[in-house]
């Protein structure tokens, strides 16, 4: 598949209420299991692929490895790939837009760009993140095709028990997101369906909703109005906890 239709098919997959369902790679190789599977799109995980390269989430891995992995996904399946970028490695408008240049000339579908600030692991303020992902829409014109997914830790970053009262803080960013060019918006550690339907029915974005449980029910995210549900760590955890599990009984029997 060429990459304008590639870029094409993906945005047509996000749609309110049939949510696109994806398993994070972090691999070609996991990519491909993935794909086998059934999948319609491949994502990856920045905690997956820096554990599996021996480094923490959080820009630690070096940004060379992370268009390898992605060069090497994307190269491994038929279906469209979207990275996840992390907060764009980079400070400044043209360290982004230099960023996205290279997943554009990979032929990715799309990535995730984050607001929090990986150094200082603080939230960015609206007007400086929607500055950023401007910078990235301005290396990737609407016509170019790459979806933008625009990811708030707003949630990741409060206890749960405040996540009611930040629903508006929310709507507020995805907004400011949508308005700097954004295609997608991403809200990571909300799980409450009473919030995330308030969530999905204030914006206009298609909303992208984290589940850390592989075997969770997802009928109720669906009736909530999202329009993405990815996986993050999950699959990667569940794969080394497998892996370390065998490992373990392997070792035990041999030495009897």
């Amino acid at each position: 598949m060429n990459v304008p239709a590639s870029r094409s098919l993906f945005h047509t997959m996000h749609q309110r209420g049939e949510p696109l369902i994806l398993p994070n790679a972090w691999d070609a190789g996991s990519a491909k299991s993935i794909a086998a599977a059934g999948a319609r799109a491949i994502a990856t995980s920045s905690y997956a692929v820096s554990e599996a390269w021996g480094y923490s989430d959080g820009e630690q891995l070096p940004r060379e490895l992370c268009w390898q992995v992605a060069a090497h996904v994307i190269k491994s399946v038929s279906v469209p790939v979207t990275v996840d970028l992390e907060s764009g490695y980079g400070q400044t408008r043209e360290e982004i837009g230099w960023s996205i240049l290279q997943l554009d000339r990979l032929g990715a579908a799309g990535c995730n760009l984050e607001d929090s600030d990986p150094s200082s692991r603080q939230m960015r303020p609206v007007v400086e993140q929607s500055d950023r992902l401007s910078a990235a829409r301005e290396a990737a014109p609407r016509e170019n095709g790459l979806f933008i997914n625009a990811r708030t830790d707003l949630f990741l970053n409060n206890d749960p028990a405040r996540h009611g009262p930040l629903i508006g803080e929310a709507i507020a960013r995805a907004k400011a997101y949508a308005d700097a060019g954004a295609d997608g918006f991403f809200a990571p550690g909300l799980v409450d369906p009473g919030l995330i339907a308030k969530l999905a029915d204030g914006i206009s974005l298609p909303l992208n909703i984290m589940v850390m449980d592989l075997e969770a029910n997802l009928g109720p995210l669906a009736s909530a109005g999202v329009s993405r549900i990815s996986f993050g760590p999950a699959p990667y955890v569940t794969v080394m906890n497998h892996l370390r599990e065998a490992s373990t009984k392997l070792i035990e029997a041999a030495h009897g």
